[in-house]
């Protein structure tokens, strides 16, 4: 039976530089065309991390040199990431689809994420993003530039912006139409570009949407059958490196809160991937949630393995 199935990567599948990048899809490439090939309907998203921040830095370092660059906004920094991570992965899909014999259109779509100029998160600015700094030039930043400023895990000081939640996708009649119409759409990149609403206007802000709860919006909106979402292990564990650490298969939302409650998954982390899975189990009856690792996709769709969570 054909699923549509919307599937989440992670960063693990797409390496840390551009180099590093056009290797990896090509391994990315081979799991995800499984999907295809067994007769679902796919849709991609994926992250942006280490990318955005990537062209941040290398735009303020130019701005800063002789050659007098103009600063790039962020919101533009995020839009370059989703061209140029969107051209390696449908190269990389095109290829090893024609490899099998298969001549399925491939197409990303830079895509613009609505959220709400009044969300919480922009009065609490919490995702890093780009380099690294010391407490002196971290206040400097603050002062020249008005950027929030936080210590991450010992390794010095990073800007941080907020994460609101994403409330619609700009571009979703576009990727409706190619997905009824057989094409493999990457959509959503990065959490999708952060807009705002002003009248007829779409307005950039600087911010990072969950790439997860991204996924998660697209996947309600294409009334997809399942989100998988790809991460570097294939369960989800409680008490995660301990001596009773148990990994699970599948699970309701019920538990699901309960164990958040407890606290077994991390900020940032696991968390994020567990309340984005439970809310596309909860959006419609017969919706399914499956976190695993991308080598481990296909057998989590047969029940084999991975994490599902379901209402």
């Amino acid at each position: 039976m054909k699923n549509k199935i919307v599937v989440a990567l992670g960063g693990n599948a797409l390496g840390k530089n551009p180099k590093e990048q056009l290797e990896l899809v090509k391994n990315t490439a081979k799991p995800i065309v499984d999907l295809i090939a067994d007769g679902n309907e796919v849709i991609i998203a994926h992250g942006n991390g280490p990318q955005v921040g990537m062209i941040n830095l290398a735009m303020e370092i130019s701005s800063k040199s002789e050659a007098n660059t103009p600063e790039m906004p962020f919101p533009e920094c995020g839009a370059m990431s989703q061209g140029y991570i969107g051209y390696h992965l449908q190269n990389a899909i095109r290829e090893e689809l024609l490899n099998r014999n298969m001549n399925t259109p491939v197409a990303t779509v830079v895509t613009q994420v609505i959220v709400d100029r009044n969300d919480s998160a922009f009065e609490n600015p919490t995702k890093p993003i780009g380099a690294f700094y010391t407490e002196e030039e971290s206040k400097k930043l603050e002062i020249e530039k008005g950027y929030k400023m936080k210590e991450d895990a010992g390794r010095g000081y990073r800007r941080v912006v907020p994460s609101p939640m994403p409330i619609d996708v700009a571009e979703k009649e576009t990727v409706k139409t190619l997905v009824d119409n057989g094409h493999i759409v990457i959509t959503v990149g990065g959490g999708g570009i952060p807009v705002v609403q002003e009248g007829n206007s779409l307005v950039g802000v600087p911010s990072v949407i969950d790439k997860d709860f991204a996924s998660e919006k697209i996947a309600e909106i294409l009334d997809a059958d399942y989100l998988i979402i790809l991460t570097a292990v294939e369960k989800v564990a409680i008490n995660f490196g301990k001596e009773n650490e148990k990994w699970l298969e599948k699970i309701t939302l019920e538990e699901a809160n309960k164990y958040i409650e407890e606290g077994h998954f991390a900020p940032g982390s696991m968390l994020p991937k567990v309340q984005a899975a439970m809310k596309f189990a909860d959006s419609k009856e017969g919706r399914k949630s499956l976190i695993t690792s991308l080598e481990k996709a296909a057998e989590g769709i047969e029940g084999k393995t991975g994490t599902l969570i379901v209402k």
